[in-house]
């Protein structure tokens, strides 16, 4: 199915249900622009008095966020029932925490091991949201193939 208007039940969100929509989840995606081509990693992030954190390391994350480009979050969610979905977009600057910045007591824990020592604050300079009610199976579908994830290591 190919729509390019959004349905009648979809509804914008305001900055304030935007921000708890990201406070009820901890993982988006961040995009940005690394040696001239766009590039996305899943992030484990914290929102912070009107900015977002994320914990990073040496590489392409900290490349991007030092050449001073902008950077985009997305984060996405589901009502407890499934029914209904929102996603909410973070556009700004981000830029390394400084030492002596104030930070949470409690900062985002990397999924992967390695050095990722380093706390990125996104500061928003655009924030949006919407939030609209999933449509029946029939004009979606399911993967067409399972992904089979390899349990933990013994």
């Amino acid at each position: 199915m190919n729509k390019s208007e959004p349905g009648q039940e979809t509804q914008d969100l305001t900055v304030h249900e935007c921000w708890s929509h990201l406070r009820s989840v901890s993982v988006g995606r961040l995009a940005l622009i690394s040696h001239g081509k766009p590039e996305i990693f899943p992030v484990n992030y914290l929102p912070d008095e009107g900015t977002v954190i994320f914990r990073t390391g040496p590489g392409t994350k900290l490349e991007a966020v030092l050449s001073g480009e902008p950077v985009v979050l997305e984060a996405d969610g589901l009502n407890t029932y499934g029914t209904i979905a929102w996603s909410v977009v973070v556009k700004g600057a981000a830029a390394p925490v400084q030492p002596g910045e104030d930070v949470p007591a409690r900062t985002p824990s990397p999924w992967e091991e390695g050095d990722k020592d380093i706390l990125v604050r996104i500061t928003p300079t655009e924030l949006s949201g919407r939030r609209f009610v999933i449509g029946p199976p029939t004009s979606w579908w399911p993967p067409l193939e399972p992904v089979n994830l390899p349990g933990p290591k013994e």
